[in-house]
């Protein structure tokens, strides 16, 4: 079959996935239209994590020095009981992601995540269209019209829908499943480590788990700032897709029930909180659920998963550096490159899916199951915490 020449690729979507799109494409040497349908950026946002999958991919990308700026580099990942405070077990993060898969874990704030990627694609090459968003799209043998809110085409060779968990476009093209909301609800906050009492700061990741609940808190920005995420069940919110809503500590520790005197005076420690309900896709079957013709899904728009596996950021830039490489790929249509990007991906994908939803079903474990991930944990440690086929396997930069 001829090859067809790829002119222009549009992203749909400028948030961390599809600029991370659009800096894969450009070191490709693809030019790149990103189209966002807010007017302008609102730098919020709880922190992230990035293990050495996404890290490694980041650092290819030559924005190794810019996430040291801003990151924070965690010494090691702790489990604790929620209740008693007991520490369930340990894994040696600093040092030790670089020695085993060749770059660090770090965790960092997702403003300053999206800052980075953002000031990543400010190069040739990249146009960015704020304010507007894709209408639809026509499909023609050697090229793409994709018409936006602005009742203009861009012409393109294909369309990367990076536009997230509520994806229009995925709904466009006939993927109706919407998320679904998992019975699960998540408080976070933000607070500067100085303002806090000397025990309670924190230069380490740790998670704390209880029945029907988990906590975890780390560092960002440098270790300055300490990111705190309390998961519990609750029923959906009338406002189930607004992931920033008010709420208060009385809420929260009403939510969780009793929980030990350490957590619960970290959590009293914070002075605001914030709410959003937790949704997720079932984990993908096929690489038919992630492309179609011309137009691919990528991050949260092709496979929403659960953060308990903290791994939405990472599995998204994963997806970017893969479309690249793929429709970079010589002898092939745009729409064969698609069809590759979404074989490589999806299987890993829907991995990480069903595992971040195991890991909620431990993390709020009770009785029996409780007491046998306890033991795990004293006696096994390392071996039951770490994750080698996550951060040491995936795309290779």
């Amino acid at each position: 079959m001829t090859r067809i020449p790829r002119k222009k690729l549009v992203v749909a979507g400028a948030g961390i996935g599809g600029l991370a799109a659009a800096i894969a494409c450009i070191q490709k040497g693809m030019p790149v239209q990103l189209v966002e349908k807010t007017p302008q950026y609102k730098h919020v946002g709880a922190g992230i994590q990035l293990g050495p999958n996404a890290t490694r991919i980041l650092q290819a990308w030559g924005l190794g020095t810019a996430l040291a700026q801003v990151a924070a580099f965690p010494k090691q990942l702790q489990a604790r009981d929620a209740r008693s405070g007991k520490v369930l077990g340990t894994l040696p993060l600093a040092g030790r992601a670089q020695a085993l898969y060749g770059s660090p874990y770090a965790t960092i704030h997702r403003a300053d995540l999206h800052r980075l990627l953002h000031r990543g694609a400010q190069v040739d090459g990249v146009g960015l269209m704020m304010g507007l968003s894709i209408r639809d799209w026509t499909e023609r043998p050697d090229m793409l019209n994709v018409h936006t809110s602005a009742v203009h085409a861009i012409h393109a060779s294909g369309l990367i829908a990076a536009d997230g968990l509520w994806s229009p476009l995925r709904r466009q093209m006939l993927f109706t499943d919407p998320p679904s909301f998992s019975g699960h609800l998540a408080y976070r906050a933000m607070v500067t480590q100085a303002d806090l009492p000397a025990h309670l700061r924190c230069d380490q990741v740790t998670v704390w788990m209880g029945h029907r609940l988990h906590v975890v808190h780390y560092p960002v920005r440098g270790g300055e700032s300490l990111n705190l995420v309390a998961i519990v069940h609750g029923a959906k919110p009338e406002h189930f897709q607004d992931w920033d809503q008010d709420a208060d500590t009385q809420e929260l520790m009403q939510s969780m029930g009793k929980v030990g005197r350490d957590l619960h005076e970290r959590l009293a420690s914070v002075p605001a909180w914030r709410k959003w309900a937790l949704h997720n896709s079932p984990p993908l079957k096929s690489a038919r659920e992630m492309v179609k013709g011309r137009v691919a899904l990528l991050g949260d728009a092709a496979h929403a998963m659960l953060p308990y596996l903290a791994q939405g950021a990472g599995m998204a830039i994963e997806d970017a550096h893969v479309i690249a490489q793929c429709l970079s790929t010589d002898g092939q249509t745009v729409q064969e490159q698609l069809q590759a990007y979404a074989e490589q991906r999806w299987a890993r994908n829907a991995r990480v899916q069903a595992r971040a939803v195991r890991n909620g079903q431990i993390f709020h474990a009770r009785g029996l199951e409780a007491i046998g991930r306890n033991l795990s944990m004293r006696f096994m440690g390392e071996r039951v915490m770490d994750v080698p086929w996550l951060y040491g396997e995936g795309p290779t930069p």
